[in-house]
């Protein structure tokens, strides 16, 4: 795939660490011009350090006025957009009867509403270069995951998101595929608040449930989003692919 993005420009959404700072890298290798965004300042500075052949945008994706003006300034800046990625998102774990207010109102406002906000300011910009859209979903968008359902819903409305987006858009040329990761090994494990052992122990659950008996690298999955995201694949839309060592049929 070098080369295959040669003038092309990619937004990556939650660009700063884990997958999306993969993604930005093979796409930077593909050739792309890639922007990436991170909602922190310090996480946007040690990215900038990390990949300096890349732009950086600072935007929380959950305020839907600052995403429209970060997304014009990319197209005015690169003068196109051809692919977003929409992959910032937040996890946590907590059973029902533990999940809080604000708990619940930060994973649907990250993993809903940021990829509704961020594609309608794209929009435009898409529909001119008949781009595509690449939402980053989860096994847990279609499989029961106890303890995580909160965040199972989110991704699961991300998919039905991904459907309709790919029939309503196709008459204007655009695409909008996701892929589901199954377990990958992030810096969102060391996130959760729990011990050392308390990570260990979520991980060997999820591995548990994931016949190929492992956590994929970000390289794995994010090898996917460059597959669909490359302007040669013209004729794939509204799919789902699971990119999760056959988790989803267990």
């Amino acid at each position: 795939m070098a080369n295959s993005f040669s003038g092309k420009v990619v937004l990556v959404t939650g660009a700063n660490s884990g997958l999306g700072e993969t993604a930005v890298a093979l796409l930077l290798a593909a050739g792309a011009k890639v922007f990436g965004t991170a909602r922190r300042p310090e996480a946007l500075a040690a990215a900038r350090l990390r990949h300096p052949q890349a732009h950086w945008v600072l935007v929380d994706v959950t305020q839907a006025s600052a995403v429209q003006a970060a997304v014009a300034d990319v197209v005015r800046q690169a003068g196109r957009l051809d692919v977003l990625v929409n992959n910032a998102a937040t996890f946590v774990l907590g059973p029902l009867d533990g999940s809080g207010e604000d708990m619940i109102r930060s994973q649907f406002e990250a993993n809903v509403y940021g990829p509704i906000f961020v594609t309608q300011a794209a929009l435009p910009a898409l529909k001119e270069s008949r781009g595509s859209v690449l939402n980053i979903g989860s096994a847990a968008g279609h499989k029961p995951v106890p303890g995580a359902s909160i965040y199972g819903a989110t991704k699961a409305a991300l998919e039905s998101l991904t459907r309709s987006w790919a029939l309503e858009l196709a008459p204007v040329g655009v695409r909008v595929n996701a892929i589901a990761p199954g377990p990958t090994e992030t810096p969102v494990f060391d996130k959760l608040g729990f011990p050392p052992e308390g990570v260990v122990a979520v991980k060997a659950s999820f591995v548990k449930q994931v016949p190929l008996g492992r956590m994929a690298s970000t390289e794995e999955v994010a090898h996917w989003i460059v597959a669909l995201a490359d302007p040669g694949v013209t004729w794939i839309t509204g799919q789902i692919i699971s990119v999760d060592g056959g988790m989803s049929l267990t």
